[in-house]
């Protein structure tokens, strides 16, 4: 039996490597470099947004730090507006020379918050 030879001028090239398509816009390095750029910009953006709260906690601090010394007087103006009050109350009521405290010292009121009407 006669061997089979190649044909006249040899077999044509064979073809070993991969006929892909291009990957276009999605190619690996464009999709890290894609999310690296959105990761820095959400970083940046909490690192602005921290500052902001921060200097805003600030702002509410310092100005309940300068709003206390009004405050303080006008709850003493209402204390002293009691206590007048409270005086004619009494003077009203008992007279004029009686004493409703054993001692002379000035004993800071307090209030007690009581309801007009209980609800059950």
């Amino acid at each position: 039996m006669p061997q089979d030879m190649p044909p006249v001028g040899g077999y044509g090239a064979v073809q070993y490597k991969r006929n892909l398509p291009a990957h276009g816009l999605f190619r690996p390095r464009n999709l890290i470099l894609a999310s690296a750029g959105l990761m820095v910009y959400g970083w940046y953006q909490l690192v602005v947004g921290v500052r902001e709260m921060n200097e805003m906690a600030r702002e509410k601090m310092w100005a309940r730090i300068h709003l206390i010394p009004m405050l303080q007087a006008e709850c003493d103006r209402d204390l002293v507006r009691r206590h007048l009050a409270d005086q004619a109350r009494e003077k009203e009521l008992l007279g004029e020379n009686f004493k409703v405290y054993n001692s002379d010292r000035y004993v800071r009121p307090t209030f007690a918050a009581v309801p007009q009407h209980v609800t059950k």
